[in-house]
């Protein structure tokens, strides 16, 4: 619990300091930290195969399952479903002892719900709790996932029409061939490779979502060196 306070922490230094982390959450995990509540859709969005299973047993009268074949066709026979990391766990306390029939199976398939909607909620609580020491969590609740995302994480294109918004150039003209190049070829990297880019010349691998928060300006500037300077030196 002490590495999620601390992930909520270096998070509340990402929106504090506009400095982005490449973070890779699912979308429910956004929603759940401005206490936004779950429903089906958002856990069908991570793991849609459980969802599916879940609704097959509860509407399985439907495939002309009754109560004498029902375990011939349901491998479970208790109160135990699939967690987020795909083990069998109990769905409820003492679960494993609760036998699962063909009477009990739409309460079955709401707890096994009910369980993965709140999986996560005490290390949901751990993030809040790290974050709270750097941002005021509470103002939380007035984003979408989307925003406190894009605030968090940036922007996960490295798109060269915002570098050109925020370029800089020292003792080079921009008409220049190079800087032409320059462009052209980045252009022609794929998102990837320009991450690595990024990353190579401003220790960065994503952007603020807001260009206005890009404090360190992107600079292009004269070096004074022969033409075939590069060659030279790899030769």
């Amino acid at each position: 619990m002490l590495q999620f306070k601390f992930l909520g922490i270096l998070m509340g230094v990402a929106i504090r300091t506009k400095k982005p982390l490449d973070l890779h959450l699912a979308p429910l995990v956004w929603k759940q930290l401005c206490c936004i509540p779950l429903q089906l859709e958002d856990l069908e969005e991570v793991d849609l195969l459980y969802v599916q299973t879940l609704k097959s047993i509860l509407h399985i009268e439907d495939s002309g399952i009754t109560e004498d074949n029902f375990h011939e066709m349901i491998p479970l026979d208790s109160f135990v479903g699939q967690s987020a990391d795909g083990k069998m766990v109990p769905i409820i306390p003492g679960g494993s002892s609760i036998p699962l029939t063909f009477s009990n199976r739409k309460e079955y398939v709401e707890r096994a719900i009910g369980y993965r909607l709140h999986e996560i909620d005490q290390q949901v609580a751990a993030v809040r709790e790290g974050m709270s020491w750097i941002v005021p969590v509470p103002l939380l609740s007035l984003l979408t996932a989307r925003h406190l995302e894009q605030m968090v994480c940036g922007m996960p294109e490295i798109c060269c029409d915002v570098l050109k918004k925020v370029v800089r150039y020292r003792e080079v003209d921009e008409q220049h061939a190079l800087v032409h190049w320059f462009w052209q070829t980045l252009e022609e990297f794929s998102n990837e490779e320009r991450v690595l880019f990024m990353r190579f010349v401003s220790g960065r691998s994503r952007l603020p979502a807001n260009t206005a928060d890009i404090s360190q300006r992107f600079q292009i500037m004269k070096v004074d060196r022969v033409s075939d300077g590069m060659h030279r030196h790899c030769d």
